[in-house]
């Protein structure tokens, strides 16, 4: 299931694994893993090669229940911290460094050859697994998904939101390497108006229809 920001993906996933008793797998949280060490050992993010060069080094373990979806980096559980604001802000960028994506898309092409998983992120149907049984692509107006977001975040506002969402937009779609787009095959489905609830009864009803 791939996406952008805001869209539902993680939710989604999360339900449709648990309904179906699959595996999930969130790549998003790997990305932000990545960032999240190389921030904390004050790697240059601005610089490229500097990212590069140390992409191999951190330990990253990601858990696939989607009851308790667990994320470690070197034994850390980092759950709580690649969700911040400073991560948040740099994930973009830390993502489009080939290196670090060829790195992680190795990993999470072996967890899913374990079979049995629904898998989201923003290159799965492209790049990842375009194999898979079933590929969707959430959307959402830009409104809605920052009054998704904002609900989430304590302090922040729709317009800082929506600027926010519109800059990772950017970066996702047009970055040189795995950029954000729909995979060929792929069904398109737009949550703007669509509860969780609903959203996963849809893609239910996709999964019992097309595998």
């Amino acid at each position: 299931m791939d996406g952008p920001s805001g869209s539902g993906k993680s939710s989604a996933s999360r339900g449709v694994a648990k309904a179906l008793g699959l595996r999930y797998l969130d790549t998003g949280a790997m990305y932000r893993a990545m960032t999240w060490w190389m921030l904390e050992h004050g790697v240059d993010l601005a610089d490229a090669g500097a990212v590069a060069a140390r992409a191999a080094e951190p330990e990253i373990s990601s858990g696939t229940d989607p009851d308790s979806p667990a994320i470690h980096v070197d034994g850390v559980d980092v759950a709580g911290p690649i969700r911040g604001d400073a991560v948040t802000g740099a994930v973009s960028v830390v993502a489009a460094v080939p290196e670090v994506r060829a790195r992680l898309v190795a990993m999470q092409r072996q967890i899913i050859g374990d079979g049995g998983i629904v898998v989201e992120g923003r290159d799965i149907g492209t790049v990842v697994a375009p194999e898979a049984e079933l590929k969707i692509y959430l959307t959402a107006s830009a409104e809605a998904r920052a009054a998704r977001r904002n609900a989430e975040l304590a302090g922040s506002t729709m317009e800082a939101q929506q600027a926010a969402l519109a800059r990772r937009d950017r970066l996702d779609s047009t970055r040189r390497t795995d950029p954000l787009s729909m995979a060929d095959g792929a069904v398109e489905l737009d949550t703007t108006a669509l509860n969780l609830d609903e959203v996963i009864a849809e893609v239910l009803r996709l999964v019992k229809e097309r595998t």
